[in-house]
């Protein structure tokens, strides 16, 4: 495709992202449907183009200011990601003059709200959570996330897989802390490939397979993923379960649960059994209060941990959609204590960076509990699943991980033990 045609693409694709009525992901998708004659390399010329738009909008925007033409193909140029060579030839003398007019601006004299490139509500708390080490983050959100796999271990070991991804060019290692993770540079077509065709692996990140084996779910128990979504951390628990026992898989979106079904056909899995709930407090869930051994809550959240994929999610949310999930997590992670069996095990997760998504929670229905659930320090769990070097990644009773410190996405979960 001619490079100006590229780039009139680029600039079609960012009108309907920056309207933010969709995820992002949903959004390029579509459009690379619509645009089927899109060559791989183009697809990610586009692709990274927009979502470098997405990463750094408040900097691109003030930027744009001083260029001519639409706004949306301003904001294309200045985060183009197809090649110089490409750019000079899509582009007129006045749009490369004013381009070589940006790129000698330095950035470190800029507003700190141009560095950081996040809205007010989420930078301040983050700003005072982590101190010198905020900056840190930000550059780490604005980088691409690894591609993090778990190999399914009811079909084969993780040196099984890692030699056949190696023999195929891949370069791929173990991830440092999950036992059942790889890690692989680039963005291969993985779907292509037989270890993912025949079940093998599955794509997870790393933090999320941590979430997994804080529950340590064993042979022959009850389980419960109570909000499983399309089931990632799903199969990870039958996985970990040795496909025995019984694992509920309850949401209430049965179109994310639909999601679910080709996964778990892939898996080999047996044991796991989906079923769409209305909410918390569903007759299916009080029909098995008290019999439970084990229950994970990955609550719904804002999701910021993931901005690094999904870095148009904090510009479509909003403090007060913040508030209303902190409220429905508290009811929601009430709601499934009540499955538990004495002894049993429940794990609060989210994929969130933001306090009052995570210890803010945890530590109300501690509260509101009154001794019936006892916290279990997050380095007990991970070092009974036999995670190496936990030590590294637990810091206090709850698990925190952080994508400048342990290269995985922001996620956060407290553990319990029911008395």
């Amino acid at each position: 495709m001619r490079p100006d045609a590229l780039l009139d693409l680029t600039t079609e694709l960012l009108r309907t992202l920056l309207s933010f009525e969709q995820p992002a992901d949903s959004v390029v998708s579509a459009f690379f449907r619509k645009h089927k004659a899109l060559g791989m390399r183009e697809r990610h010329a586009l692709a990274e183009t927009a979502y470098g738009v997405l990463r750094r909008r408040l900097l691109y925007q003030n930027f744009a200011q001083s260029g001519k033409g639409p706004l949306e193909r301003r904001l294309a140029l200045l985060a183009w990601q197809g090649g110089d060579s490409f750019l000079r030839a899509a582009t007129n003398e006045a749009e490369q003059a004013w381009l070589a007019n940006i790129a000698r601006i330095d950035v470190a004299t800029l507003p700190e709200k141009l560095r950081h490139n996040l809205p007010d509500w989420v930078a301040t708390p983050l700003q005072a959570a982590l101190g010198d080490e905020f900056w840190p983050l930000v550059e780490a959100l604005s980088t691409p996330a690894p591609l993090d796999l778990r190999v399914n271990t009811v079909k084969a070991r993780r040196e099984e897989v890692q030699q056949a991804l190696a023999a195929a060019g891949y370069d791929v290692a173990p991830t440092p802390y999950s036992p059942w993770g790889l890690r692989v540079q680039g963005k291969p077509a993985l779907h292509q490939q037989e270890v993912f065709k025949q079940g093998w692996v599955e794509v997870q990140d790393e933090g999320s397979q941590l979430l997994a084996l804080l529950l340590d779910a064993k042979r022959g128990e009850m389980v419960v993923d109570f909000c499983a979504g399309a089931g990632g951390k799903t199969l990870a628990l039958g996985a970990s379960m040795r496909n025995t026992g019984r694992l509920y898989a309850f949401d209430v979106s049965g179109h994310r649960l639909d999601a679910l079904k080709p996964r778990l056909a892939r898996s080999g899995l047996s044991n796991v059994h989906p079923a769409q709930i209305a909410h918390e407090r569903d007759d299916r869930i009080k029909r098995l209060a008290g019999k439970i051994d084990r229950v994970l809550v990955d609550a719904p959240c804002s999701g910021l941990g993931t901005l690094r994929r999904n870095p148009d999610l904090k510009w479509r949310l909003s403090p007060q959609a913040l508030g209303e999930l902190a409220a429905k997590q508290g009811a929601i992670l009430g709601g499934a204590a009540r499955l538990l069996k004495s002894g049993g095990r429940l794990v609060y997760a989210t994929c969130s960076l933001l306090e009052a998504e995570n210890e803010a929670i945890a530590e109300s229905f501690t509260a509101a509990q009154r001794g019936s659930f006892e916290v279990l320090p997050a380095l007990q769990a991970l070092e009974g699943a036999r995670v190496e070097r936990a030590a590294d990644i637990v810091a206090g009773p709850y698990l925190r991980l952080w994508p400048q410190r342990h290269e995985t996405d922001g996620f956060f979960a407290a553990c319990w033990q029911k008395r």
